[in-house]
């Protein structure tokens, strides 16, 4: 899970425990992710600047990146970095990104790759606000993310998308990256930081006072039955779901729900968010009225926030991307 979430919020630890599925918490913030047999993690350790700080942090995330972007490209895939921390192929999300600044001044640059995806497992290990988990769920959620193997039509291994990222990077920075082994002290220095700190349980189900709350609305409209869930955390909108039976684009409903991600749940907002996204896709979305989109996201916010009055008499938003440093 990212580092300022509540991992009881966010995974299903009966499903994990059950399966033997360990979790842990990352020293970036961000959503959870699922690192298996079909993600790619990769990561940059790179001295920081002395005023280096998080007000530069998609700065720095997007420049980072280009050694995926560059290596990719080479398979033919548009990948393009967008929104808070996301690598996108069409408006459908490939990767995501996360930067963390050490004490010393150092930087953490990583990336999750989506190579494959089992889409059943990852709505059986995180949270998400369906009821149940049928082909239906497991279609709307593959409509909106892509991988690698999709892309390309190819089945790829690990191994070999590894190197043509390798490659990508490169040929982004032009630099000649040798591989290498790490020295005895380095190994004994994360086996010690990995005992006292990441295997802690202090450190991985630490907790915020910002409680998960969702909403759900239905509306019928002129192009179909629209079914939206909300869900919110804080004052902050943590994810959308859009669903019905009207027709559209996959690609301009991903780009809705992506839009609206970790974005504040004022109506005002979230009516100028849907513009520029109804702007970018007006053909396509054409048989899908804004207003009544903008009507059910309101409405399953409202639910969600009466929802999450009965936990909390006081809720607020919470902080995505601090602007300070932690350790």
């Amino acid at each position: 899970v990212g580092r300022f979430q509540t991992i009881e919020n966010e995974l299903n630890l009966e499903y994990c425990s059950k399966n033997s599925i360990p979790v842990n918490r990352r020293p970036t913030g961000g959503g959870a992710i699922i690192m298996g047999q079909d993600q790619l993690g990769m990561a940059l350790a790179i001295p920081g600047e002395s005023d280096e700080t998080y007000a530069r942090v998609r700065e720095r995330m997007a420049r980072f990146s280009q050694g995926i972007i560059t290596g990719l490209a080479s398979l033919g895939i548009p990948m393009e970095f967008r929104r808070k921390n996301d690598l996108e192929v069409n408006g459908k999300k490939i990767a995501g990104l996360g930067l963390h600044k050490t004490s010393s001044g150092g930087l953490l640059f990583h990336a999750s790759l989506l190579v494959g995806l089992d889409v059943p497992f990852m709505l059986n290990v995180l949270k998400t606000p369906f009821e149940k988990i049928s082909d239906k769920e497991i279609s709307t959620v593959s409509e909106r993310t892509t991988t690698v193997r999709k892309e390309t039509n190819q089945e790829l291994t690990i191994s070999e998308v590894r190197k043509m990222i390798l490659s990508g990077y490169r040929k982004a920075f032009q630099v000649d990256i040798q591989s290498g082994d790490y020295a005895k002290a380095e190994l004994d220095e994360m086996s010690q930081l990995e005992k006292g700190k990441y295997r802690d349980n202090d450190w991985i189900f630490q907790t915020t006072d910002v409680p998960d709350a969702t909403g759900k609305a239905k509306v019928k409209t002129s192009g179909g039955l629209l079914d939206v869930r909300v869900v919110l955390a804080g004052k902050m909108i943590k994810s959308v779901y859009i669903g019905g039976d009207f027709f559209t684009s996959e690609y301009a409903i991903a780009d809705l729900e992506q839009s609206l991600r970790w974005h504040s749940s004022h109506e005002n907002s979230v009516s100028e968010t849907l513009s520029k996204v109804y702007e970018r896709w007006s053909h396509d979305l054409a048989n899908l009225s804004m207003d009544s989109l903008l009507k059910a996201i309101n409405s399953a916010i409202q639910k969600a926030a009466l929802s999450a009055q009965k936990v909390s008499v006081d809720p607020y938003g919470c902080f995505i991307n601090p602007l300070g440093v932690h350790v």
